[in-house]
């Protein structure tokens, strides 16, 4: 109930709203996506682990847009990005949820022990949930689409 009076209110702000499927705009945030990754690997191997830590996020991220997009769903709050892959796809969303959690405490905080394993394994995450959700995205189809629309219209 609570997640569903966030998502009105954010409808309600103009944050969130069912727009056009654009096949441009979700191939651009794979491409983001895939940028992000690559990105998060060449500042692990520089030991920047960090940085590398909020871009293992903006990966996993940018391929949830990547999702929207596809189905003409724009959503422009992190939280209910995370919110509506498991109430509207139903897709796990604890992986992202996580890496949400530790890029904002690695980005805005600075009383923490950061060990390079936990990026490498953040980064193996971040490209297990990415293939997957482009697979995922890979098998829609017109049904799916309107589906899933009409699934977050039932909410709002």
């Amino acid at each position: 109930m609570e997640n569903k009076i966030f998502l009105k209110k954010l409808f309600n702000q103009g944050k969130l709203k069912i727009v056009d499927s654009s096949e441009e705009i979700k191939d651009s945030y794979i491409e983001k996506s895939g940028s992000n990754l690559t990105s998060a690997k060449i500042l692990l191997e520089n030991d920047l682990l960090e940085e590398s830590i909020t871009l293992t996020y903006y990966s996993m991220y940018n391929s949830v847009i990547a999702l929207m997009f596809k189905c003409g769903i724009k959503c422009e709050n992190h939280s209910a990005s995370i919110i509506l892959l498991k109430e509207i796809f139903e897709i796990d969303n604890s992986k992202l949820f996580y890496a949400k959690k530790e890029r904002i405490d690695k980005q805005y905080y600075t009383d923490f022990d950061i060990k390079k394993q936990e990026v490498i394994d953040a980064i193996r995450d971040a490209e297990m949930f990415t293939n997957e959700l482009i697979d995922f995205i890979s098998k829609m189809n017109n049904i799916d689409i309107t589906n899933y629309r009409n699934k977050l219209e039932g909410i709002l």
